[in-house]
């Protein structure tokens, strides 16, 4: 066996042999779990990055058993695109485990955490890896069952969200079965590099459908979005900073790529619905995110609508916009992580995520304020930062379409980016600017190192990837689109770098000519004929967000969403409370009624028979 097979084979499998480790080993020996996990991880990562730099096309291939045409195949291989993510997929667990080290100290299941922590990697590393669609769907369903657990590791309340996280994505797993079971109907086959259906029925149309519900519910798009604000409420922040925030975007966006580029060629109809899939998300979960008090459910929003950019590049069905959505799925991994990490960071200092309650620790956390504000920045598409260079390239692939509705999508798609910026400016203001309340007070430090390390690393890939993005793209992005490197519009990085330091030059000089002391005349502060102390004038950043929900455009759309009327968890939870209700009444304890209804199935099934 080839090195490279060898190494690739350690990557999926030795997280979980350490894992069955962890669980023999007694709780007590805490240390033993952290060292572990962190060694661990940083094979997997070396591993990982040893592939990318000597390009290693390493491949192997099982067979299990075969019936016929069906055949059941250990098949794994890399190519640059999955060699890219599987560097990522890695490096995000090694930072979150050594994040966890402090973060996860109190916690009472940290056990259960680290061991799930390294089934999630190993899953995360066979989806990304496998050519086989029935192995991929393997590795998929551990990564689901792990995030179940990884949710619960949150304490007291924390189930609620796991068991409807669980319902949802395991409802969609079943959709990806069953279109699997479709694809291999049509064409006899379940190998990724053999498989090209052109859609042209309603058999094919149905198959895809069903696929990519799997693949966006897993990414976290709407309308199957809602596991991830109720996962947030409890589920501990490295949780949300590993799986919902970076490794499920990868996996989900990942499949659907590949069932838009390479299993399926789909129709204009089929493209354009999963265009308005993208801007739908983009929209409704920012206006979502606008209104949220607590910072996990607000992160959680702008994690579903960050999905709408990468479903509606690929959904251009452009070039440049699919290596544009690509490459915002690696971008959100980073930021979103970052900010996950940031809001965990706050939590374990202050012991609250209520933005009411937070306020002024930028002098106090100097490094999670940073890092906050560049993941932020990025998130928000601002230049310089990689959030601004995927949705240029998803703007520029709109533009470059044949069709007028693009230029409708490309206006709601900048009309996000927008309210993601002005939601962001809430954040900044209320946690780490304005005035300190009594629980910011009492913070004195940063957190420890190896909390601040995982968000410095983030935060400078922000940097690296909005500076330098030709590295990337035209070395990863590019060869997975199978194009020639495609020039991006007028977007010229060293150019903007000039100007925005101009810009933060003048800001800075007119900043400090503003503190120049001058005599001035300083009164008392009235309200209602009183005089309020220094202490009291704190006004929160919540305040002018709330007026959102009471203009008449948003307001019934909101009292709506908040009553879970556009939750389909909640649509088919009343299905089943009304079918059950009907079993309640068939099952009434009468013998006699139970003879009719055992007569009337043996009848049923001898009238199939008979035709």
């Amino acid at each position: 066996m080839k090195l490279d097979v060898l190494i690739l084979l350690l990557n999926i499998f030795l997280p979980f042999a350490v894992a069955v480790l962890l669980l023999l080993i007694p709780k007590k020996v805490r240390w033993l779990h952290e060292l572990l996990t962190l060694l661990t991880t940083l094979f997997c990562v070396a591993a990982a990055l040893r592939f990318l730099l000597f390009a290693s096309q390493a491949k192997f291939t099982m067979l299990l058993f075969s019936i016929g045409n069906f055949e059941l195949a250990f098949d794994i291989g890399l190519n640059s695109l999955n060699t890219f993510m599987l560097l990522f997929a890695t490096g995000f667990a090694f930072l979150i485990a050594m994040y966890s080290l402090k973060y996860m100290a109190a916690k009472e299941k940290r056990k259960q955490y680290y061991v799930f922590l390294l089934t999630t990697l190993g899953g995360a590393s066979g989806v990304l890896v496998s050519n086989h669609l029935l192995v991929l769907l393997i590795f998929w369903e551990v990564v689901s069952v792990s995030l179940y657990f990884l949710i619960t590791t949150g304490g007291k309340g924390s189930r609620a969200g796991a068991t409807k996280t669980m319902a949802m994505i395991g409802a969609a797993d079943g959709c990806l079965l069953l279109g699997i079971g479709f694809l291999w109907y049509l064409s006899q086959l379940l190998y990724l590099d053999a498989i090209t259906i052109t859609i042209n029925n309603w058999l094919s149309i149905l198959c895809f459908i069903l696929m990519m519900i799997g693949a966006i519910t897993k990414a976290g798009a709407m309308p199957f979005h809602s596991w991830i604000p109720k996962a947030s409420e409890k589920a501990p922040a490295s949780v949300m900073a590993l799986l919902p925030a970076s490794i499920d975007k990868l996996i989900g966006i990942y499949l659907l790529f590949i069932l838009c580029t390479k299993i399926f060629v789909l129709p204009q109809g089929l493209l354009l619905t999963l265009m308005i899939i993208g801007v739908i998300t983009i929209v409704a979960a920012v206006m979502m995110a606008l209104v949220q008090h607590k910072l996990p459910h607000l992160l959680s929003y702008h994690a579903i609508s960050q999905v709408g950019y990468m479903v509606l590049g690929i959904g251009t069905g452009v070039p440049l916009g699919i290596a544009g959505g690509l490459f915002h799925m690696l971008n959100h991994s980073i930021y979103k992580s970052c900010l996950f990490l940031c809001a965990g960071a706050v939590e374990h200092k202050t012991g609250t995520v209520e933005l009411e309650k937070l306020g002024g620790l930028s002098k106090t956390m100097p490094v999670t304020f940073i890092t906050c504000l560049i993941a932020a920045l990025s998130i928000s598409g601002v230049p310089l930062f990689n959030g601004f260079v995927s949705k240029w390239m998803i703007y520029q692939g709109m533009l470059s379409g044949q069709n007028a509705y693009l230029l409708i999508f490309l206006i709601a798609a900048m009309f996000g980016s927008a309210l993601t910026l002005a939601s962001f400016i809430k954040v900044i203001y209320s946690v780490f600017l304005g005035r300190t309340s009594t629980v910011t007070k009492k913070v004195k430090k940063d957190v420890g190192i190896t909390m601040q390390i995982p968000m410095l690393v983030l935060a400078l890939l922000c940097v690296l990837f909005g500076v330098w993005y030709s590295l990337p793209l035209n070395e990863f992005i590019y060869p997975a689109t199978q194009t020639t490197p495609v020039p991006i519009g007028s977007w010229d990085s060293i150019l903007a770098i000039i100007l925005s330091g101009g810009g933060l030059i003048i800001g800075l000089f007119i900043y400090m000519a503003g503190r120049i002391k001058k005599k001035a005349r300083v009164g008392e502060t009235f309200i209602g004929g009183e005089v309020l102390k220094a202490e009291d004038i704190r006004v929160p950043g919540t305040e002018f967000y709330n007026s959102i929900q009471s203009m008449k455009p948003f307001k019934g759309i909101y009292n709506i969403q908040n009553k879970g009327a556009l939750d389909p968890y909640n649509w088919f939870g009343r299905l089943g409370l009304a079918f059950s209700s009907i079993l309640k009444k068939i099952h009434n304890g009468i013998l006699p009624f139970y003879v009719f209804w055992t007569l009337l199935g043996m009848g049923v099934l001898i009238l199939l028979f008979i035709l």
